[in-house]
């Protein structure tokens, strides 16, 4: 499957998300065989006003044989508040992490940044190919890192949180989220299914609880209250961001 999504508010967003949602796509239709994954056609694309302002949430989904669903989102407060959210949900027979990357900027700049991988596993550790790899890239280090939020136990060692102070640690981090996917990308692709239905619970309900715990989001889901109202928020978060079967 070829990616060609024209995005109506993509042109207008903070440049490096532009960018990194370029990217991103870019790699999935590289390394992955790419098909259509269905979510309601309301919430496909969103338009609501915050403090006055326009609010426009577009969202693309597609899946792969190790993928049940690859998930991004673009976001966009009039032209003060620019947000990009992904999440690679793997199939509930394959035992991945989950990649996820959040960028939240402004005028001013990116006022935060997060990759990691998520593992999914009962001790909550990464397996010993991916730790290897990620002990092996390149030690970056920026100067504004930020603090995980008290749901955060989800997260790996290895996640990365900064606030990039400036446009050369923008691209730093942008290095770094390449080699999280390129990473996560090749392993997935190699990697066999397993059949053990004890394995498969065990996936399954770690999923459950990494979506769990971002619903404990309170900025996200602040936000999108003021905007849209509280059951429209709730079925969003459980429908389009962090859905769970």
């Amino acid at each position: 499957m070829v990616v060609t999504v024209k995005s109506s508010c993509r042109e207008s967003q903070y440049i490096f998300i532009h960018r990194l949602a370029t990217c991103i796509e870019a790699y999935w239709q590289n390394y992955l065989n790419l098909s259509p994954y269905s979510i309601p056609e309301d919430l496909g694309y969103v338009e609501g006003s915050l403090e006055g302002e326009k609010l426009t949430i577009e969202n693309y989904c597609y899946q792969s044989s190790q993928f049940r669903k690859l998930h991004l989102e673009l976001a966009q407060v009039g032209n003060n508040l620019h947000i990009l959210h992904c999440v690679m949900f793997p199939r509930t027979d394959y035992p991945l992490p989950i990649f996820g990357a959040d960028i939240v900027a402004t005028k001013g700049g990116i006022g935060a940044a997060i990759v990691d991988l998520s593992p999914v596993g009962n001790n909550r550790i990464l397996s010993d190919t991916y730790c290897q790899a990620l002990k092996n890239k390149p030690t970056i280090e920026f100067s504004q890192p930020r603090n995980l939020p008290e749901w955060g136990d989800i997260f790996s060692e290895f996640c990365l949180f900064v606030r990039p102070a400036d446009v050369r640690e923008e691209e730093l981090f942008l290095t770094q989220i390449q080699y999280f996917l390129t990473l996560h990308c090749q392993i997935a692709t190699s990697t066999h299914p397993v059949s053990s239905p004890v394995k498969k619970a065990e996936i399954l309900a770690a999923q459950r609880y990494y979506c769990s715990q971002q619903q404990k989001n309170d900025k996200t889901r602040k936000v999108l209250e003021n905007s849209l109202g509280k059951a429209w928020t709730e079925r969003y978060i459980n429908t389009m961001l962090f859905d769970i079967s």
